[in-house]
């Protein structure tokens, strides 16, 4: 267990003594979340760019057990994408790789409002956040047909070869460490809206299917077929290629650290002490339907 698994743990346990005399003032929230997401990675090494943001959206609900800390918990989707096409450094574009995925995440978190937001008490506060995540993603290309072409299967990097015993196959399903804050606010009694960035620093470095070294082209294409040889090195479909194919131990990434992803939205949530008096506000909505 690593250094920020310990903390992540630890705020945790925290937030579970929280002790029983603070129960008056729990509050829920439910809601959903909308706003966009980006990468950052091998083929993206700009945390924020002009360019690669997607539409995210995503489902949220948070329980605190006092007007500071409570936990919060969501289901979100996305799609993420980068291409070497529109690198500004040379040897990204020489290479020329590209992605593009599905991402859906499940996630947990400890959340801490900096003032101690209450609707009978302060009504806006900045807020912290980390946890813990799962996600399924799927990294695929357009190939020199046209076609998409799923990269997994490919071993672009040798993985799961036995003559490249130290390149792994790599899982679809993986963690991530969701970091992040935001400012909210309390409108009326009923509705929470808060805008926010978070972080996914992510347990693997294949989230774009680049991390290390290219393997022998011929071997790839000998195991895995012509399209994975194709896919692995796309240097020689760039304008301007000068007809060098890479050598096996050529660097393709950079596996010195994992892969990121990030979302900034924007929350709305509805604000309610406990689920029974949901009715009571849903009333206060549609008085027709319920009286």
């Amino acid at each position: 267990m690593n250094h920020l698994q310990r903390t992540i743990l630890s705020l945790l346990f925290f937030v579970v003594l929280v002790p029983v005399s603070t129960y008056a003032q729990v509050h829920q929230e439910m809601g959903f979340a909308a706003g966009v997401a980006n990468y950052y990675g091998d083929l993206q090494p700009n945390l924020f760019p002009g360019y690669g943001y997607k539409p995210m959206g995503g489902l949220v609900y948070k329980y605190f057990m006092d007007p500071h800390a409570g936990l919060r918990f969501g289901a979100s989707y996305t799609n993420l994408t980068a291409a070497d096409s529109l690198s500004n450094i040379p040897a990204n574009k020489a290479r020329n790789l590209s992605f593009a995925t599905h991402l859906i995440e499940m996630n947990g978190a400890l959340e801490v409002n900096l003032l101690p937001i209450d609707k009978s008490k302060c009504h806006a506060t900045p807020y912290i956040f980390g946890g813990i995540s799962v996600f399924y993603f799927n990294p695929y290309a357009i190939d020199p047909q046209g076609d998409k072409v799923y990269l997994k299967p490919l071993s672009t990097e040798g993985e799961g070869l036995a003559m490249y015993p130290d390149s792994k196959p790599y899982s679809l399903v993986n963690v991530a460490f969701p970091i992040g804050g935001g400012f909210k606010w309390l409108i009326g009694n009923k509705i929470m809206l808060a805008a926010e960035v978070g972080f996914r620093y992510t347990n693997t470095d294949y989230l774009d299917d680049v991390s290390k070294t290219y393997v022998n082209l011929d071997t790839l294409q000998k195991y895995r077929g012509t399209i994975a040889r194709q896919m692995s090195f796309r240097g020689n479909t760039a304008a301007g290629w000068n007809g060098s194919y890479p050598n096996y131990g050529d660097q393709r990434g950079n596996n010195t650290s994992n892969d990121w992803y990030y979302f900034i939205n924007i929350t709305a949530t509805v604000y309610f002490h406990s689920f029974h008096k949901t009715t009571d506000y849903i009333k206060t909505l549609c008085p027709v339907l319920f009286r």
